[in-house]
């Protein structure tokens, strides 16, 4: 079948039906492609720079080396919005409103989940546009298929002289558009799968991270006031 025949024989609705199948897939495809480099680089580099981080002699120095390992800028938000705490620029900065009350772990809870939340919005980019795409595809060629039916056998019909080679080759060419919409569909619907699932790896190690971060963190402000507080009963009984 010559697809120049088919689009010339074709009316405005099947025409636009066959360009929305096409930018369907071209978007569709160029999400899958981006999404694949840029999942392989979160994969990576997720193990090497929670590694370097615990590596570091300080959340300064690793905070530092972050800089060069984190290409993907995943990591390295969980560790500035921590390193921001540490110091209490943001706490200062904050005090007269309510962000900046509570405990230490509080705060530390607060500005580590705002800094999850931005990285997970950037891992899930274009899950739903292939997950649109893998749902409303085969429908979308599906109304092709059945406006081209309608077309084929309006046209057979007014011709006035009904036969088989007259009806199956219109209905073929009209079937097309079902098997356009499912080529369509099919690789969003496996892509949308296969990268949910490595967002999910990555989710939990950055949550899990996260977590020892914030465990650290609360530790480490425990036991300089612990050695605060006895520094001060030493002075003290002097």
């Amino acid at each position: 079948m010559d697809i120049l025949h088919w689009w010339r024989q074709g009316d405005a609705v099947t025409q636009a039906t066959a360009v929305l199948l096409l930018a369907m897939s071209v978007a569709s495809w160029v999400v899958i492609l981006w999404k694949l480099r840029a999942m392989r680089h979160a994969s990576v580099d997720v193990q090497r720079c929670t590694a370097a981080f615990w590596q570091a002699p300080s959340l300064e120095l690793a905070r530092q080396r972050l800089q060069s390992f984190d290409r993907q800028a995943l990591v390295l938000p969980l560790v500035v919005a921590a390193h921001s705490i540490a110091n209490g620029r943001w706490t200062s900065a904050a005090a007269p409103s309510l962000a900046g009350a509570g405990s230490l772990q509080q705060q530390l809870t607060r500005v580590l989940r705002d800094a999850l939340h931005g990285v997970l919005g950037q891992l899930q980019f274009g899950q739903v546009l292939l997950a649109t795409v893998g749902s409303t595809a085969p429908f979308v060629g599906l109304l092709g298929t059945v406006w081209g039916i309608y077309h084929a056998l309006t046209a057979i019909a007014g011709a006035g002289q009904i036969t088989i080679d007259r009806v199956s080759g219109p209905v073929g060419e009209a079937l097309v558009m079902t098997a356009a919409g499912l080529a369509v569909a099919i690789p969003a619907v496996l892509a949308y799968n296969v990268f949910g699932r490595l967002i999910g790896r990555v989710e939990a190690d950055l949550e899990g991270f996260a977590l020892d971060l914030r465990e650290l963190l609360v530790d480490t402000a425990a036991r300089g006031g612990d050695a605060a507080a006895g520094a001060d009963q030493q002075r003290g009984g002097i």
